[in-house]
């Protein structure tokens, strides 16, 4: 937008709105990162390697080699080191360290990037109507994921345990989706405000919607798998050693323990899920190319389908390769683009408000 010596208020206005939403969409990048990270810090071992909370004093890392020590010797304590890593020496540690220091602190990162600018456009009354308790709550809920990650962390300290609880992993994974959802959806809002959805079959925004609840519980399915290392077995496809259902599915007792804590269900049901949500993504991109024409709504479907398709076969090559870490990160940082995309698709399919 050239510059406007007398801009009216109208053209303020959008002005401001474009400055927020591209600084919000900078902040969904920065989760999104996040969430790589945090891939990568499981996969590895290495978010156990720190056990202090200390949200200032912990940007720093060790810079004597006391300090080394002394937390070398923290770490040494518990489980993890005992069971899985005993004897690996403090350069061993040194090497999950860092990844975990770099996640935590690219998490204290989001929140200065977040609340410096959000205070200067609210000092300078530069956010739109309706738009403050939003982001309020935005940096609230930012907070509040620092605290889950602790939790989280402080349960692979527990005796016999040399990984994180599931539950809390699910819980701080399905936290940084719902911020990185909110903060997008924000974004799109204020550079799209209009409800500008051409006409459109009212079947295709329903399988967009079904796709999009799909996609979440697929997602969150990921996080089960993950948090009991399901992974790791039943290295075929599709196929479960020969099966359609895995036996063992149902050998949890109450049932409802097996899409939890069972492996072979586990996997088995983010498998479902997963090709459930391809599926409907592949059928919503064919029928919005065949449906609309060129606009935000048909790119968002297209992209959409696009990108599952990658997303599944990702999926497929690390259960087939045993989980590496560098392909379960990336496809854990991928499952976000689905994310983006079906949020997309969602946005350009919203029903036109009655006038």
């Amino acid at each position: 937008m050239p510059f406007d010596p007398h801009p009216t208020p109208r053209n303020r206005d959008l002005a401001d709105r474009q400055a927020i939403g591209w600084w919000l969409l900078g902040i969904a990048f920065m989760i999104w990162v996040m969430v790589a990270l945090g891939g990568a810090t499981r996969l590895t071992g290495s978010g156990l390697s720190i056990m202090e909370w200390a949200p200032i004093s912990g940007m720093l890392p060790p810079l004597s080699q006391t300090e080394w020590e002394r937390l070398y010797e923290l770490y040494r304590t518990i489980p993890q080191y005992q069971i899985v890593n005993q004897g690996f020496g403090l350069e061993g540690f040194k090497q999950i360290f860092w990844l975990e220091w770099l996640h935590r602190l690219w998490g204290r990162l989001i929140g200065l990037a977040f609340a410096l600018p959000l205070a200067w456009f609210w000092l300078r009354g530069r956010i739109p109507s309706g738009l403050k308790p939003r982001l309020l709550l935005l940096f609230l809920l930012g907070g509040a994921q620092g605290a889950v990650g602790w939790f989280m962390v402080a349960s692979g300290f527990e005796a016999d345990r040399t990984a994180v609880s599931p539950y809390r992993l699910v819980v701080h994974l399905g936290l940084a989706l719902l911020l990185y959802g909110v903060v997008l959806w924000t974004a799109m809002g204020l550079f799209r405000p209009g409800r500008d959805a051409p006409p459109h079959p009212s079947g295709l925004r329903r399988l967009a919607h079904g796709t999009a609840g799909l996609v979440v519980l697929a997602m969150l399915a990921g996080g089960f798998t993950a948090g009991i290392h399901a992974g790791f077995a039943y290295n075929t496809f599709p196929l479960m050693e020969g099966r359609l259902i895995p036996d063992g599915y149902a050998q949890l007792s109450p049932f409802i323990h097996n899409f939890t804590a069972n492996i072979a269900a586990v996997q088995f049901n983010h498998r479902f899920l997963a090709t459930l949500a391809a599926c409907g993504a592949v059928g919503a991109a064919f029928w919005g190319a065949a449906a609309l024409p060129a606009s935000f709504a048909r790119t968002s479907l297209l992209a959409l389908g696009w990108v599952v398709a990658l997303q599944y076969a990702l999926g497929v090559a690390t259960l087939l390769l045993v989980v590496p870490a560098w392909l379960g990160t990336l496809h854990q940082t991928v499952a976000v683009a689905v994310l983006t995309a079906t949020l997309a698709a969602l946005h350009g399919l919203r029903r036109p408000r009655q006038t």
